[in-house]
């Protein structure tokens, strides 16, 4: 019998989330705990023993774990990556330093850009020149490259980025270089810039490159203790990893470009709720995923996620453009906030309300928890004001404590701001929304977008506890919130489809496009692509084929998609028109003059999976829990209905006052809502204006 169960596990800063789906049984069980910071691959194994041993699983029947983590992203943030030494052409080492020379801030004369990742010390320029068109101007200097290697090693370098001028033209100088550091230096990592972002701009390709160095060490240990781990209990199935633009990839793949996960577990969640909103027959919903640590937000246009293809890493300002590190890869567009269940409350030298970004993530966690913390945190808030049930928190396997969290808030908040405690505990409540609903409309404004026009579809372990406050706020007048709301994210990394994203650069007016050339680049992509994703059946492989175009001229791009009939010089007209299309959308006109394609992209996929987030769950029960007193912004503290989801009958009716309760995460709407089950027992809720 062939293996059928999968299993989804996301490493959060607060809690690791899994899902194990076996469509064989009808089975989906989830699963959550804290994550274990000094390890977690701890967490992740003690996690899927688990769920083999609650499911009657043999380690030999899984076909297949998917993974996504936070892991580059916390390093980078951290700074606690490897000593990276960076090789560039003779004259070009401060191009790292110097980045786009401008201010992110014109108004703060304090401001500081983010700090490189090479410091000036290990940066080295070296002799041979590539030019604008491909030419070689000089020959590669190896005796130079081999110095300034050994002296780098000599300085303690644990990985090498090399960044040469014009190398996405003409990758010959870089692959030299990589085979005489293979030579001299066999155990030091090399990351080319020309494999890991082969694009025009020379500032950004060297910074995804450093980056990439950066994390390298980090992740392959990482990644090879996990398989390890794995394979020591007796699990052998396939080990891919979630991708930052939402596909996902081989081990392999994965150990080679680190970079291309730096937003690894959040893009699976907004996977997830395109996969649900197709479901509904919601087309345009914004995800919102609100855990332990942060809240991201994303705009779901026609049951697809945006992508961008490039992306500023450790934003030294988080709402400031340029004040981080830009990285040329394929991410969801997303906003990210501090803002999460564990985002601690304290009022600021003002006197002044705060809540985050600092978190108490999964150690010592939130007051509630009984785990050592002593400062008191939205969940803290939400458990006095009766969101959560102290008993059932995690299908009352962590009891809540309630009075060490009305102590803290009290002693933190309360008192020092003159303040019934339970006003206290609403405040950080209004606050934390606020400051989500604030990041909210400028992510939307920002793609001239309405939040009226869309629903919310809310997710994570706080978020769904949180959506009513945050609908209101944003004038949303339909929240979604799916059955394993709680650990959705593990969900989307079950439903997500392998991708390879390739691009190349080739500036070119679109008048005189040398197709001979284009065709060979795309064969060359289509050929890597088909190499990591190894189809079984090539029938079933997806092809789309993008470019980014721009007036002749202008700065920057806008990516347009167009039909691969449309490759060729009888295309040019439809191209054309294409972007004319696209470009108008964006800036309202399009533009008399020549047109030109910068950068020419691949993405190669197969199919994703369905996956429901109903079943394996046991019935029997109640649906009824009784009543309890909750606090609804905007309404006080009122008496709610509490139901258990698992026991709700599809095409119930009900109307709020209401609590909804599973194991992962509770969801509650004031006297204002209409909410209805449906068939996979998703809550759909409309508000009231």
């Amino acid at each position: 019998m062939s293996r059928t169960v999968r299993i989804g596990v996301d490493v959060g800063g607060t809690f690791t989330d899994l899902l194990l789906h076996d469509p064989r049984r009808g089975l989906v069980r989830p699963g959550k705990l804290p994550t274990t910071p000094h390890d977690p691959n701890e967490a992740i194994t003690a996690g899927i023993a688990r769920l083999l041993e609650e499911t009657s699983t043999a380690p030999s029947d899984v076909a297949g774990i998917v993974h996504g983590t936070t892991l580059v992203t916390n390093t980078l943030l951290e700074r606690t990556g490897a000593v990276v030494g960076l090789l560039t052409t003779s004259g070009f080492s401060d191009s790292l330093e110097m980045g786009r020379e401008t201010r992110f801030d014109t108004t703060d004369l304090l401001a500081r850009p983010a700090r490189p990742l090479v410091p000036r010390h290990l940066r080295r320029g070296v002799p041979g020149r590539i030019a604008a068109d491909g030419r070689e101007l000089e020959p590669l200097d190896e005796r130079a490259v081999l110095a300034a290697v050994r002296d780098l090693a000599d300085q303690g370098v644990e990985a090498l980025a090399v960044a040469l001028l014009h190398s996405y033209r003409d990758a010959g100088h870089e692959h030299r270089v990589r085979d005489l550091v293979a030579r001299a230096h066999p155990d030091l990592p090399v990351t080319l810039s020309s494999a890991v972002a082969p694009v025009i701009g020379e500032y950004e390709r060297a910074g995804t490159a450093c980056l990439n160095a950066y994390v390298h060490p980090l992740m392959s240990r990482y990644l090879d203790d996990l398989r390890a781990d794995l394979t020591a209990r007796g699990i052998d199935a396939p080990l891919r990893i979630m991708l930052s633009g939402g596909g996902v990839t081989t081990l392999e793949d994965a150990r080679r470009f680190p970079v291309r996960l730096l937003e690894s577990g959040p893009a699976a969640g907004v996977i997830a709720a395109a996969a649900v909103a197709r479901t509904l027959g919601e087309r345009d919903v914004v995800s919102f995923d609100m855990g332990g640590t942060t809240a991201k937000i994303a705009v779901v246009r026609g049951g697809r996620p945006r992508l961008k293809h490039d992306f500023e890493a450790g934003r030294v300002d988080k709402f400031k453009p340029g004040s981080g590190l830009p990285v040329r890869l394929t991410v969801v567009d997303m906003i990210e906030i501090g803002s999460g269940g564990g985002s601690i409350a304290a009022p600021d030298a003002l006197g002044l309300l705060k809540v985050g970004p600092r978190s108490a993530g999964s150690v010592p966690g939130p007051v509630a928890y009984g785990r050592g913390g002593e400062r008191p945190t939205v969940t803290d808030a939400d458990l006095l004001l009766g969101h959560l049930d102290a008993e059932n928190f995690l299908g009352g396997e962590m009891r809540l404590r309630t009075r060490e969290a009305h102590k803290a808030l009290t002693r933190e908040v309360a008192g020092p701001l003159g303040l019934d405690t339970t006003d206290a505990a609403a405040g950080i409540v209004e606050v934390v929304t606020e400051s989500m609903a604030a990041a909210a409309r400028m992510h939307l404004s920002e793609q001239g977008e309405d939040p009226a026009d869309f629903a919310l579809l809310a997710f994570g372990g706080a978020g769904p506890a949180h959506a009513y406050g945050l609908a209101k706020s944003l004038k949303i007048p339909r929240v979604i919130v799916p059955m394993r709301a709680g650990v959705l994210s593990a969900c989307g990394l079950l439903a997500a489809a392998p991708t390879v994203d390739e691009v190349r650069s080739l500036p070119s007016p679109l008048a005189d496009v040398d197709w001979t050339h284009v065709a060979a680049l795309y064969d060359e992509m289509t050929a890597r692509a088909t190499d990591t994703l190894q189809p079984k059946d090539p029938q079933l492989v997806r092809v789309r084929r993008s470019l980014d175009m721009r007036y002749l001229g202008q700065g920057f791009e806008i990516e347009v998609a167009v039909p691969e009939q449309d490759f060729g010089p009888a295309g040019c007209s439809r191209i054309r028109a294409v972007f004319e299309s696209a470009y108008r959308a964006v800036f309202g006109r399009s533009l008399d003059g020549a047109v030109e394609v910068v950068n020419w992209r691949l993405a190669v996929q197969l199919p994703g999976h369905e996956l429901s987030t109903d079943g394996g769950h046991a019935r029997g029960g109640a649906a009824g829990r009784g009543v309890r007193p909750v606090h609804f912004p905007g309404h006080g503290l009122l008496e709610a209905t509490v139901w258990n989801r698992y026991e709700l009958t599809p095409g119930t009716e009900l109307t709020g006052p209401a609590l909804f309760e599973e194991r992962e995460s509770s969801c509650s709407f004031g006297p204002d809502c209409r909410i209805r089950v449906t068939d996979d027992l998703t809550l759909v809720v409309e508000v009231e204006s």
